[in-house]
């Protein structure tokens, strides 16, 4: 597992959300290059933007209705604001809900060399964007090696050792409606703190390597709906190659079950013994809908459990 941070720069958040905060760029042009540093932030909160707050500046001051009335108060020493508003840590101030700016605030902008958008959105509809977008690109990401699936509705990762069988399952999967998120090298990312999504690297996407079978493309093979851009992560399913004397000696009324910290999150993990005559991806359906039951508070075992202690109750009487 190979874990590192991202940084983006305020001129990458702004192509990125161009069109969907409909920003435009009226001042500070220079800031663009200023750098949104995963290391600057609260790795439990992801928070980078915010209405206006002098006492905690955030990193993208937004400024609506309600905050532009605050600056424009009477009262206001507006120098001081300004000086307050354009200082670090602030990288970009966004006026949302079609505000237009004043004098004061492009004049700030201007001399700090700091990049003054506006937006025609609402506030809370900027923050909702900002936030989502921090919290995937800004926090801590990992890459494991294994190929991460939808199966069943729920983001499953099959891993295991080199040509244990990973890929064949998946394109096994595939074919009984799974959807492919991304071989070999899936990115991890925390997004909310018990929350992990998956998603593939632009190089790989679509793409499933087989053995014998060399590349192929998915998308083009089984169609749009056989891919899926990303998933939260919910499973692991371990792939272990075992002999008939290590598969007897595994617990027969519970899935071999453990958990794997996966960004500080504990991840659901079950190992399935590799052998000959194992039908894996009938096995992986079945884990991923006991794994549903359990959460729903069906299992299995337990209702075993008591069905012999009923049992051996009546006995005794």
């Amino acid at each position: 597992m190979s874990m590192h941070k991202t940084s983006i720069t305020v001129g990458e958040l702004f192509r990125d959300l161009e069109e969907r905060l409909d920003l435009k760029l009226i001042a500070g042009e220079s800031g663009l290059e200023r750098s949104l540093a995963a290391e600057d932030l609260d790795p439990n909160s992801f928070i980078i933007a915010g209405p206006l707050n002098f006492i905690h500046p955030n990193y993208i001051q937004v400024i609506g209705r309600a905050e532009r009335d605050y600056l424009q108060a009477p009262e206001r020493d507006m120098e001081r604001a300004m000086t307050q508003l354009f200082q670090r840590p602030t990288r970009a101030v966004i006026l949302t809900d079609g505000i237009s700016p004043n004098d004061d605030l492009l004049q700030g902008a201007a001399d700090s060399g700091i990049a003054l958008f506006t937006s025609s959105i609402t506030a809370r509809v900027a923050l909702d964007h900002l936030q989502h977008y921090a919290s995937l690109n800004l926090s801590d990401r990992t890459t494991l090696h294994g190929v991460f699936l939808e199966v069943l509705g729920m983001g499953v990762l099959i891993t295991g050792e080199a040509a244990v069988g990973k890929s064949e399952l998946a394109l096994e999967l595939i074919t009984n409606g799974s959807r492919l998120i991304a071989d070999d090298a899936p990115e991890f990312t925390r997004i909310a703190p018990e929350i992990v999504s998956g998603r593939c690297p632009e190089l790989l996407r679509d793409l499933l390597e087989v053995r014998g079978l060399g590349v192929l493309n998915i998308r083009a093979m089984f169609g749009a709906n056989a891919i899926k851009q990303n998933k939260f992560l919910r499973l692991i399913v371990h792939l272990k190659r075992m002999n008939e004397s290590e598969i007897k000696s595994m617990p027969r009324l519970e899935m071999s079950q453990d958990t794997r910290d996966v960004l500080g999150v504990e991840i659901p993990q079950v190992t399935l013994p590799v052998a000959a005559g194992r039908n894996l991806g009938v096995l992986v359906e079945a884990a991923v809908r006991n794994h549903l039951l359990k959460l729903e508070g069906n299992d299995a075992t337990q209702l075993l459990i008591e069905r012999q202690e009923a049992s051996m109750q009546q006995s005794d009487d």
